[in-house]
C-alpha cells in the first residue's frame, strides 16, 4: 500500500532522528553536568527542580533547590508549608504562581495518591503546574517510562537535526517533535535520552546563532549543519512586545521600621509583598504631596537611583525615593516590619531587588 505524505514525513523523521540515539547517549555518559537533582533523582526532586527550571536558569536555580529541598524534603512537608515561608524560599526565582501551584499539587498528592507522584503520565498531567515537558521528565527521569519531555532546547535541537522549518512556538508542531521522539526512545533508557537532548541544547546547540557545532556528537546526522544552515533555525514567531510602564517605587521608613504592602491575590505578582509604588514617575514635589495626603508628614526625602525590571509582557522603569516620615499609617494596606521581619518571613520579588538592597541599608540591624 502506498504510503501517504504525513507517513513518508514521518519515517523520514523517525530515520534522521533514530541515528542520533547510540552517540547521544555515549556523549551524555561522559558529559553531563552534576546537577544535584541528577545525583538523587527521586520523584519529588525532579519535580521540584522541573518547575524552578522553567523560565530560569540551570545556576541560578541550583542554591535555590538545595535550600528548598532542604526546608521540604517531602511532599507531605509542602503540602503544609505557609504562604510566607513558601514565598521566602522562592524569593528572587520569579513566576511565583510556579511556587503556589507546587503547594496546589502537593495537597492533591496527600488526598488522591498518598503523598506520592504518580507513576504515570497521564495522572501527572492532572496536577496543578503539570505541563505534557514536565510530566514526560518525571514520567521518564523518575520512573523509567518511555514518554518524551520536549521543551525549548529540544525543540531546537530537532529542528536543527530535521532542517526544520516549522514554527516551533505552534503547540502543532510540538506536538509533531514529540510524536518523532516517542517512536525512537531507547526502553532502557528513556530519562538518560530525555535529559541527554536537552542537555545538548543547554550546552552545544546554543540558541541565537552560536552554537557549538564543532563538540555535537551527531553533527554527522544534523541535516541543519549540512544545509548551512542550522544557524538559521529554529523559526520561530516574533514576540508581542513589552508594554512599558513607569513607576514609582517609595522606601518608607518610620522609627526603624518600614512599610510593605500586600498586592492583590490576581494578575501580576499575586498574592505577593511589595514596596509601596504607585504607577507613573512623579517628582519629589509629588511625593511630599502624596505623603501629607496619606497621613505621612515627611521628615525628608531623598531620590534614588532609577531601576528597570523585565516580566514576559511588561517592563518596568521604576523611578525610588526613600521618606522618613513623622508617623506610621495604614493607608493603601500598609504594613510596617522590621528588618528582621523583612530579612526572615516578608518574600519581596525580585522585581524590586534594587530597592530592597537600598532599605536593608538604612534599617536599623
Amino acid at each position: 500500500m502506498k504510503q501517504t505524505p504525513k507517513e513518508e514525513q514521518a519515517e523520514s523523521h523517525d530515520l534522521n532522528l533514530s541515528r542520533i540515539v547510540e552517540p547521544l547517549l555515549s556523549w551524555y555518559d561522559g558529559n553531563a553536568r552534576i546537577l544535584p537533582w541528577r545525583e538523587l533523582p527521586t520523584p519529588y526532586r525532579v519535580w521540584i527542580s522541573e518547575i524552578m527550571l522553567q523560565q530560569t536558569r540551570v545556576e541560578a536555580v541550583k542554591p535555590y533547590f538545595e535550600r528548598f529541598v532542604s526546608a521540604l524534603p517531602g511532599v507531605a512537608e509542602l503540602a503544609g508549608v505557609s504562604d510566607d515561608l513558601l514565598m521566602k524560599l522562592w524569593e528572587g526565582l520569579g513566576y511565583y504562581s510556579r511556587a503556589r501551584n507546587l503547594k496546589k499539587a502537593a495537597g492533591l498528592l496527600m488526598e488522591r495518591f498518598e503523598g506520592k507522584l504518580p507513576a504515570s503520565y497521564d495522572a501527572l498531567l492532572t496536577l496543578p503546574g503539570i505541563g505534557p515537558y514536565t510530566a514526560g521528565a518525571v514520567a521518564s527521569i523518575a520512573y523509567g517510562l518511555p514518554v518524551p519531555a520536549v521543551d525549548g532546547n529540544v525543540l531546537r535541537v530537532v529542528s536543527r537535526l530535521l532542517a526544520s522549518e516549522a514554527d516551533i512556538t505552534r503547540p502543532i508542531v510540538k506536538r509533531t517533535f514529540e510524536k518523532a521522539l516517542a517512536r525512537i526512545l531507547p526502553p532502557a533508557r528513556p530519562g538518560d535520552f530525555n535529559q541527554a537532548l536537552m542537555e545538548l541544547g543547554a550546552t552545544v546547540c546554543l540558541p541565537n546563532g552560536v552554537a557549538l557545532c564543532g563538540r555535537c556528537p551527531v553533527r554527522a546526522f544534523c541535516e541543519g549543519l549540512r544545509q548551512g544552515r542550522a544557524m538559521e533555525l529554529p523559526v520561530k514567531a516574533k514576540k508581542k512586545a513589552r508594554r512599558e510602564e513607569e513607576r514609582t517605587v517609595l522606601l518608607l521608613l518610620c522609627k526603624g521600621r518600614a512599610a510593605v504592602r500586600q498586592r492583590e491575590d490576581k494578575g501580576l505578582l499575586a498574592g505577593l509583598w511589595e514596596l509601596p509604588n504607585v504607577e507613573g514617575r512623579l517628582a519629589e514635589i509629588e511625593v511630599e504631596e502624596r505623603l501629607y495626603a496619606w497621613g505621612m508628614p515627611p521628615v525628608r526625602i531623598e531620590p534614588l537611583t532609577d531601576a528597570k525590571h523585565i516580566f514576559s509582557h511588561i517592563e518596568w522603569h521604576m523611578t525610588g525615593f526613600v521618606a522618613y516620615v513623622e508617623r506610621e499609617s495604614d493607608v493603601n494596606g500598609l504594613c510596617w516590619v522590621t528588618r528582621e521581619e523583612l530579612t526572615g518571613e516578608i518574600a519581596l520579588p525580585s522585581a524590586f531587588k534594587a530597592y530592597t538592597r537600598e532599605l536593608l541599608d538604612r534599617l536599623p540591624q
